[in-house]
């Protein structure tokens, strides 16, 4: 690959190359260029080795950038149920600045208080390692009902405990009542390396 690199006039260099359980991770000398990557498309497409079929589509690496929507009402539609995390997920995907957005894991909804009937939901988005994507929605707002409700930037779920034995959010691992541990991407009975 890098005699493709060098051809192509460019002066980016692999380092390595390694199989995951998700696909190949390339290291290479410095961040890649939308060029590079379609250098490594090419290359990687036209190898015997690789099946035509699978989505070979090369990308820099993401990293999780935290948000949190404020002015949404605990209880929804003014009924006793609590609103879910699916009825979130539901209006942020109808809403059209979160069009180029995937969430990296559910949204907690979370009561603002025991006596409010106003809730924070915490979300977790696949962003750049510059927060881009973060940076166009904090502050930007919206209607959730008949509530307007805001983005606002937050550091890594603060406050809000995850455990790092089922993945679930409320408790710490110390309080954690599942037996074994839960694997963090499908929450099988295994840990993530063997997934």
């Amino acid at each position: 690959m890098n005699s493709h690199f060098k051809t192509c006039k460019s002066d980016t260099t692999i380092d390595c190359i390694r199989a995951v359980w998700n696909g190949i991770t390339v290291t290479t000398n410095k961040v890649a260029a939308p060029s590079d990557l379609s250098i490594m498309e090419r290359y990687f497409k036209g190898l015997e080795d690789i099946n035509a079929d699978d989505n070979l589509t090369p990308r820099l690496p993401q990293s999780k950038s935290y948000l949190k929507i404020l002015g949404i009402p605990f209880y929804g539609n003014n009924s006793s149920a609590p609103i879910t995390n699916t009825q979130v997920e539901g209006v942020l995907s109808r809403l059209s600045m979160f069009d180029n957005i995937t969430l990296a894991s559910r949204p907690r909804v979370v009561r603002v208080s025991p006596k409010s009937d106003m809730a924070v939901v915490w979300i977790d988005i696949w962003d750049s390692q510059s927060g881009t994507k973060a940076k166009t929605l904090v502050n930007r707002s919206f209607n959730f009902g008949r509530h307007i409700a805001i983005f606002r930037g937050t550091n890594m779920n603060p406050g809000v405990p995850q455990c790092k034995n089922c993945w679930k959010w409320g408790h710490t691992t110390y309080t954690c009542r599942v037996h074994g541990a839960r694997c963090q991407q499908c929450s099988g009975p295994h840990k993530l390396e063997h997934h």
